[in-house]
């Protein structure tokens, strides 16, 4: 490939918009142009390097015997209704209507596409079954951003294994755990594999395999000591026992005018955390207490695992005030105070404490010598609480860590929800029709090449790993107009590709600095240059872009030494 011929629309200064490192390195150096918010054109060196990511991912969904296909990404709306999902999706999914007002879908992801191709299994014997494809996605993100990060059109790498039992899944989930260790290591990703929550897929056990990165949007609790590592969606810790008083026979009202916050509680001598914090949340239409410690803050995702809803908001103030007759601040879920019943949700820190302090559902009055055994009906107990940096790992007792993150991959035990929806059974050993046990495997392809940027870059631009790079080698030709200089060029271009290296030749017109800042922008991990100085000495320039180390060569073993550093 010549330079003098590609599209590589290299720019000199960073975009106004970009708002991380890898949205802005793909920009400048010629990766990618925007269309419209969340919509991203990959120019030539970009198809490149998503092709190596496929080629990668496409080796280790082969290595552990899963079959490739390419299912519609316009879906019918009945799959969709038969899962529940066409509601509880919500605005993120494009719809539109054909021309006979049939509603369809751009599709979010596969697993009920895959479970309708599915209902032809029939027994046993032709399980366990692997299929994978690699597809463009949809979501109508309310605020894409990061680049290639967060978009709305995306290609996924997703896969869903059919199995008869759980041991047949689990074995799967294995499998795919071990591929995806192996895929982003080859990729040069950094990815810790994290306990997660499944979220709108559902199902049991989920792993997001997440690469630490200051842009990352997701938060990682992670333990050095042993290797913990959970999203903070789920990540839990070991807190202090608590060594609460007797209390008090019954709680006691006291005043408590312009107190608003657990922090003006405090006045009160009461500690953050001995007060019961209440939240009002609107939950699937049902007005619900949610209780924590004073010092806890509330992670919703845990809140909405632990309740299955689909629908959650805070509850308004004018919602409070009617159905408790306070508003936020002197609120509470003694029953002798509250106005009428209402179901109640409390974390696990709050069980079996007693001497708390709470509100009495009347504006400016607290309680305090609240026992939550005695004077609260609790309807569940669940972990709500989002743990801390500086916590109790629960496992060793080591102090845990908070990092950001990007998701760059995530395996789920789909259990058979979708078979028992989608109508997918085969016969058992037995003679029994049973559902399908199915898990669902996802890497976003896109968003893998920004975190490799995010994970490999400097000053000067992108550093990519040679698994994924454009181009292994540019050749630089440093005085184009020397006919010399050009001639020994395009001898060692030719014996590199004649070693089976991927090498670019840059004949271009232009300065050698501007071709030496184009192939260190663009991250080309070898730069080969050929010049007037080197030629009367016989030998080439080799630059490694990851070290900036250079060494000469002689030009007949230039490609036997690139060669050696690819293989080595």
């Amino acid at each position: 490939m010549r330079w003098s011929q590609m599209f590589v629309p290299t720019l000199r200064d960073d975009p106004a918009e970009a708002d991380a490192p890898s949205h802005r390195l793909l920009l400048r150096a010629g990766y990618v142009r925007q269309l419209t918010a969340g919509h991203y054109s990959l120019l030539p060196l970009a198809v490149r390097v998503r092709a190596k990511i496929i080629g990668i991912v496409r080796e280790e969904m082969n290595a552990i015997g899963a079959q490739e296909m390419l299912l519609p990404a316009l879906h019918p709306a009945e799959p969709w209704r038969r899962s529940g999902r066409w509601d509880l999706m919500g605005q993120e999914m494009f719809r539109l209507r054909d021309r006979r007002g049939a509603e369809h879908a751009l599709g979010m992801t596969h697993e009920e596409i895959f479970a309708t191709v599915a209902r032809e299994l029939n027994s046993y014997r032709q399980l366990p079954q692997q299929w994978y494809q690699f597809q463009t996605k949809f979501r109508d993100e309310p605020r894409p951003k990061g680049g290639l990060m967060r978009t709305r059109e995306f290609t996924m790498k997703d896969a869903y294994s059919f199995d008869v039992d759980g041991p047949g899944l689990d074995a799967s989930f294995e499998a795919y755990h071990g591929a995806y260790t192996r895929i982003f290591a080859r990729l040069g990703l950094p990815a810790l594999a994290c306990e997660a929550s499944s979220g709108t897929m559902g199902g049991a056990d989920s792993t997001e395999f997440m690469c630490p990165s200051d842009v990352g949007e997701d938060l990682v609790v992670h333990c050095p000591a042993c290797g913990y590592a959970a999203n903070i969606e789920r990540a839990t810790s070991e807190l202090p026992a608590a060594s609460d008083g007797p209390g008090l026979p019954a709680p006691e009202r006291f005043d408590t005018p312009g107190v608003r916050t657990i922090e003006d509680l405090r006045a009160y001598d009461a500690p953050a955390d001995r007060q019961i914090k209440t939240l009002v949340y609107i939950l699937d239409g049902t007005l619900t207490l949610v209780l924590l410690r004073g010092d806890h803050p509330l992670n919703e995702q845990k809140l909405v695992d632990a309740t299955g809803v689909t629908e959650i908001r805070a509850a308004d103030p004018a919602e409070i005030q009617d159905a408790l007759g306070a508003l936020p601040g002197s609120l509470g879920a003694v029953d002798a105070f509250l106005p009428a019943p209402l179901p109640v949700i409390a974390d696990e820190a709050l069980r079996g404490r007693r001497d708390m302090f709470t509100g009495a559902d009347i504006d400016d009055v607290h309680l305090r010598g609240v026992d939550v055994g005695r004077d609260i009906e609790v309807g569940s107990w669940a972990d709500l609480r989002e743990v801390g940096a500086g916590e109790t790992c629960a496992r060793c007792g080591g102090a845990l860590e908070i990092q950001r993150a990007i998701e760059v991959g995530h395996i789920f035990k789909l259990g058979d929800r979708y078979a028992r929806a989608l109508g997918v059974e085969v016969l058992d050993p037995d003679g029994k029709r049973v559902p399908v046990i199915m898990g669902s495997y996802g890497i976003g392809v896109e968003r893998a090449m920004a975190a490799i940027v995010e994970t490999h870059n400097d000053d000067r631009g992108i550093v990519w790993p040679p698994s994924v790079a454009p181009f292994q080698v540019a050749v630089v030709v440093a005085q184009s107009d020397d006919a010399d200089v050009a001639g020994a060029a395009e001898d060692v271009y030719a014996a590199l590709s004649a070693a089976g290296v991927e090498v670019v030749i840059d004949d271009r017109a232009e300065r050698a600095g501007v071709k030496f800042r184009d192939a260190e922008l663009t991250g080309i991990p070898f730069r080969v240059t050929v010049g007037r100085r080197g030629l009367a000495e016989g030998v080439a320039e080799l630059t490694a872009r990851a070290t900036g180390e250079t060494v000469k060569a002689p030009l007949d073993t230039v490609a036997a030494r690139v060669r050696s550093l690819l293989d080595g």
